[in-house]
């Protein structure tokens, strides 16, 4: 029997980090060696079982990742850009395994990470779930198969804290959306690509992002020409899908080598 994976989770009172923390001390091939905050956070020195399961596991919350990265196999990171670029040069000095489900990112700073993939095993998603990465990987056929005589349209609707948009998962399937039709994919840097006060533009894609309540995530991508649509959705119920994902990737990455990867590399797709 292999022993279980050591693996810290970063931005630990997060909505994704607390549901991570459960997850890895639940799942029987995967231990929790740490988890962070940041600075002047009120969970800083709390017992991290007790905060999130109701019972002390002698874990606490700590702000020093250094030497919870020194103790890890793997890290898993649902926090902000800016942060997880600072972990991925962790990261890279630790040789170790970095899960990064963050969304948001900058050109230049995903140059940076792909830097730090020349050292440390990164795994990048914009989504972890399985089912979503089947989603962006249909699109991609359906694109190919029906070329630019249809118009592309990704809907997406998250939760009314989420402010980044369009989502991560919505660039995703753009991007496979656009590699389909063999053009380059730009990502839009609003709400929607489109100035609807104009005729949309022949091959392009359109993106809109609405935002409310507790929604987890749902996309669709429709393809629309005179006379037919052919839509495809994903609808998220609950958040531990990305936590398993995201387990998956890190206990996948454990003995690769270096380099940057994706969910489609974790999942055999």
């Amino acid at each position: 029997m292999k022993d279980p994976i050591k693996i810290t989770v970063l931005g630990a009172s997060g909505r994704m980090g607390r549901m991570l923390v459960k997850a890895v001390i639940e799942n029987d091939g995967t231990v929790l060696v740490g988890v962070t905050e940041q600075d002047n956070h009120e969970w800083i020195g709390q017992d991290i079982g007790k905060l999130i399961l109701g019972e002390e596991n002698g874990l606490v919350v700590s702000n020093n990742p250094h030497d919870l990265i020194l103790k890890s196999q793997a890290i898993i990171d649902f926090t902000q850009p800016d942060v997880s670029l600072f972990y991925s040069g962790l990261a890279a000095q630790a040789r170790i395994v970095h899960v990064i489900g963050t969304t948001g990112f900058s050109k230049s700073q995903l140059r940076k990470i792909e830097l730090a993939g020349q050292h440390a095993t990164i795994i990048r998603a914009g989504n972890m779930s399985l089912g979503v990465n089947l989603l962006a990987l249909l699109s991609n056929k359906v694109a190919r198969s029906l070329g630019d005589d249809y118009d592309v349209e990704i809907l997406e609707m998250h939760h009314n804290k989420k402010i980044d948009a369009p989502s991560g998962t919505a660039l995703m399937i753009g991007e496979a959306v656009a590699s389909g039709r063999e053009m380059e994919f730009n990502p839009p840097t609003g709400k929607s690509i489109f100035d609807l006060k104009s005729e949309r533009e022949k091959g392009s894609i359109g993106f809109a992002s609405l935002r409310g309540g507790d929604v987890v995530g749902e996309h669709d991508v429709i393809f629309s020409s005179n006379g037919e649509r052919i839509i495809l959705k994903h609808i998220a119920t609950d958040r531990m899908i990305f936590a398993k994902g995201a387990i998956a990737a890190a206990t996948w990455g454990v003995g690769k080598g270096p380099g940057q990867y994706d969910m489609k590399d974790v999942l055999g797709l």
